[in-house]
Order: C-alpha cells, then structure tokens, then sequence
C-alpha cells in the first residue's frame, strides 16, 4: 500500500481516536482444507487460505461516518480493504472518500467468506477484474424506493499481465476511471442490477479498458437465485487486435432448517494477443492469452450459528480440447465476531 493509501488509512484512525466512545470493531477469520486431482493447482492435500479481518468504524459528531477494514491472506500478507470517511446526509445521498470496493456486479462486494455460499470465487469474477477490486477516489450512493445507486470517479485500472494484474493504488496516467452500478428492486424479492467501468489503463493514456456487468437476483425464504454476466473490452496497440472477455456463473441454493444445499454453472472467455505471460510494460508484449474454462460447483452449507458457517464445495472444472483431471474439493469454516 502506497503513500496515499497510508494517508487515508492515518486519517481515519484519528478520527477514530477522536471518538472513541462511538467506535465500534468487528472481525472475522475463515481457513480451509483443499484436496485436488493430480493435474488441479492442489494436487497434495493442504490446509491453507487462512484469511482475517477486522473492522474499525463509527460516527463523529453524527455528522461524518468512517470504516476501516483491515485483513491478512496466507498469514504473511496483509492489506487495507476499505479505508474511507463518509458523509451519511440521507439515504439518498451518501459520499464516501477514501478507498472502496468497487460497486462492479454483485459478488465483489460481498465476497468476504460469512457473506457467501462459495469457498472457491467463481470464474468470471477470478479473472475477469481484481480480486476484491478497489479504488482510491470519491464514491457516491443512495436508494430510493425500488431504486439503488453507486457511481465513483477514482485511479482506475492499469495495464498487466491481464485483468486480474489491474489494482493499483497511484495513478499511472492522468486519465480517471469512472463507473457505477444501478439497481431496480422489482419486488421485494427480485433485483436487477447493471454496472458499468470505463478508464485508460496503459501508462500512455491513450488506451481504454471497459468492463460492464448484468446481475439477476431473486431470493424467498427457501430459495435464492442469482445470475451475473460480465464483459470486458481492451484497446491493444496498432498490430494487436482488441482484447475481449466475457463470462458469467448461475447459482441456486435451498434453505433447509440449517442447511444450504446449493449448485452453481460458471464459464469464461478470454482472448488477448498483446498481454499475457512476459508482459512487461513499455518493454515487451506478452505471449498472449487465450482461455476458455468452465466450471459446475456444488456445496452445502451448515449454519452452526448466527456467525458459524460449515461450508463443503466440490468443483467439476473442463476445458474445451483437455482432459485434465483437475477437480477439487473444498472444506471452509468462517467465523464472524
């Protein structure tokens, strides 16, 4: 994490030093089991992905509000999630300045292991933008009656290897990415969503990357539901056709007392000439990317508490042309506190 994202995170600590009695932590602690086919990432059963966190939020003289989220990945790696101070004036209308999560589709938002089903993140949402992608910049939002709201203007997308190497934290052009995300809740239980990224990302500024992004939801006290497209588009140099990406993941669950029984269908495309392995930057171009995965997941999930969540997935992963056993099974535990 950079200077500026330093500086965020120093003032928000103050600010909760200065109102003490109105900050308020929370946290929470998830690791899993991993066993996988000989020819899958995991070939050797493991226990790993230990994964925390801890929040640090409140208000100061009811006017400004603030959160901090703080975790660590692999025991030795640990980053600022979210450092923001917010300007609550009604539900309409909220500011938030800092670093956010960016409001691109459903699961970026809430990928945290107590606020989802899956253990393994599902394939488009893996490849096709940053894992927990965020941003340094201003971010505005509210909700009306049957509509909801996200828009934000921060440092954007760089260029890397592919999507998934765009975080950043300091700007590397002039240009601003800018996007949002609309939400319409039909009825009490049916939303639809649309999101929508648009930002140079190439140290020149001369290059565009978009990203749009469709979600379906429907939940009821016994089902849920939910259906999330997303497309990516690369502006390559001249002699580099343009770079495109696009997937999505379908997902249903039951709810049985305690047990969420659940079944998911994801894929993915991606091809792109001029990125890929060996990319480096105003140096040298990339051997090129070209990927087409798809993946059937199931998995149960057994509430022991209100903050207690058992999870077991199993991943059935193909490619087209491959024969490679690679399917794995996952066991979580996820703590909230």
């Amino acid at each position: 994490m950079k200077a500026k994202s330093i500086f965020v995170c120093l003032a928000v600590l103050l600010l909760a030093l200065s109102a003490r009695a109105q900050l308020q932590v929370k946290g929470f602690l998830s690791f899993e089991y991993v066993n996988g086919e000989a020819q899958s990432d995991h070939p050797n059963s493991s226990f790993e992905n230990l994964r925390g966190g801890l929040f640090f939020f409140g208000t100061v003289s009811k006017v400004f509000d603030y959160n901090l989220e703080v975790q660590y990945r692999s025991v030795s790696t640990v980053e600022i999630e979210e450092a923001w101070v917010g300007i609550p004036s009604s539900d309409v209308f909220q500011v938030k300045l800092g670093l956010y999560l960016v409001p691109f589709g459903i699961y970026n938002a809430t990928s945290r292991p107590y606020q989802t089903l899956f253990v393994q993140t599902p394939l488009p949402a893996a490849n096709l933008y940053p894992r927990s992608w965020r941003d340094l910049g201003i971010m505005t939002q509210g909700k009306y009656d049957f509509f909801n709201y996200a828009v934000y203007l921060g440092n954007g997308l760089r260029e890397g290897i592919d999507l998934q190497d765009g975080q950043q934290f300091k700007d590397n052009n002039k240009n601003k990415g800018a996007g949002g995300r609309v939400g319409f809740l039909l009825s009490r239980s049916f939303e639809v969503g649309f999101s929508y990224y648009k930002g140079k990302y190439d140290n020149a500024n001369t290059r565009t990357s978009s990203l749009w992004d469709a979600d379906v939801s429907w939940k009821s006290e016994f089902f849920s539901i939910l259906y999330e497209y997303t497309k990516a588009d690369l502006d390559n140099p001249a002699g580099y056709s343009q770079a495109e990406a696009e997937g999505y993941y379908a997902f249903l669950s039951l709810t049985i007392k305690d047990f969420s029984p659940w079944a998911s269908y994801q894929t993915f495309k991606y091809s792109d000439p001029f990125h890929g392995p060996g990319f480096e930057a105003e140096v040298s171009p990339g051997t090129g990317i070209s990927s087409n995965q798809s993946r059937w997941a199931v998995g149960l999930v057994y509430s022991a508490s209100s903050n207690i969540l058992f999870k077991l997935e199993y991943d059935f992963n193909s490619s087209p042309n491959s024969d490679l056993k690679d399917d794995v099974f996952y066991a979580q535990v996820a703590w909230q506190f």
